[in-house]
């Protein structure tokens, strides 16, 4: 299968995919919730870290193969739709517009999926997203800044607040945007490939995060920035709410 168009082929990308996947490896089906207004930032890691370990199979998923245009200008085509996804080992959710969180077919993937796969993994607002399905009923959870007070409106038992870094809960990893997708990701691959994969995974890929200025949460952050973080996202975080909350309830009464 080519890994990329057929007028330019990259045999040395295709030979590193074989050394990673050799023949013979069972799969393991990770699957990327994507849709119109994801935010690439918080999916990368999971693509990236996942990327390395043999067998995986990363299923970009939405409601069609058509475009998507990522926050701001990642336009990425899905690779399966919610209809055709294989049951998934692995689901992660980065952060979505709350125009998806309102989608019943996109609430019911995740609630379905998430509730037979192995490690369940949500970043950002995508944590929301995870709320509005029923995936976070008495658990342990974290979420970036603003998504925080939705939380516990979710069945969540307790919401870690922000700096805390991955929040695990059994197999539930839930963290803030930024470096969150690489340090759950890493976390899922102990769980599946053992601390030694995990380990490696981090080396290749060189992580070691070095903020420069360190306010990149709200304990160290300036009071004013995190005001004004609060204020540019608050229309949105209202959306946000509603949407989820409503979609939690409708899930609960089942």
């Amino acid at each position: 299968m080519p890994i990329l168009d057929e007028k330019f082929s990259v045999p040395s990308i295709e030979k590193f995919r074989a050394m990673i996947s050799p023949e013979g490896v069972a799969p393991l089906h990770v699957g990327i919730v994507i849709g119109p207004g994801f935010v690439p930032m918080d999916m990368v890691g999971i693509q990236t870290v996942f990327g390395l370990m043999p067998g995986t199979e990363i299923h970009l998923v939405w409601k069609s193969l058509d475009l998507v245009e990522g926050f701001p200008s990642w336009w990425t085509k899905p690779t399966t739709t919610f209809a055709d996804c294989p049951d998934l080992d692995v689901i992660a959710v980065p952060m979505l517009p709350p125009e998806i969180l309102n989608d019943a077919e996109a609430v019911e993937f995740v609630a379905a999926q998430g509730r037979r796969a192995r490690c369940v993994i949500g970043i950002c607002y995508g944590v929301l997203m995870l709320g509005a399905a029923g995936l976070l009923r008495n658990r342990r959870v974290t979420s970036s800044h603003n998504a925080l007070p939705i939380l516990s409106h979710l069945g969540a038992a307790e919401v870690v607040q922000g700096g805390a870094g991955v929040v695990v809960d059994g197999n539930l990893y839930t963290a803030g945007p930024g470096v969150g997708s690489f340090e759950a990701a890493l976390l899922a691959v102990e769980r599946i490939f053992g601390r030694s994969s995990a380990e490696f995974a981090e080396w290749i890929i060189e992580y070691d995060p070095h903020p420069p200025f360190g306010t990149g949460n709200a304990i160290r952050a300036q009071p004013l920035r995190v005001s004004q973080s609060e204020a540019l996202m608050a229309d949105i975080t209202f959306q946000y709410s509603h949407v989820a909350v409503e979609a939690f309830a409708k899930i609960s009464r089942r």
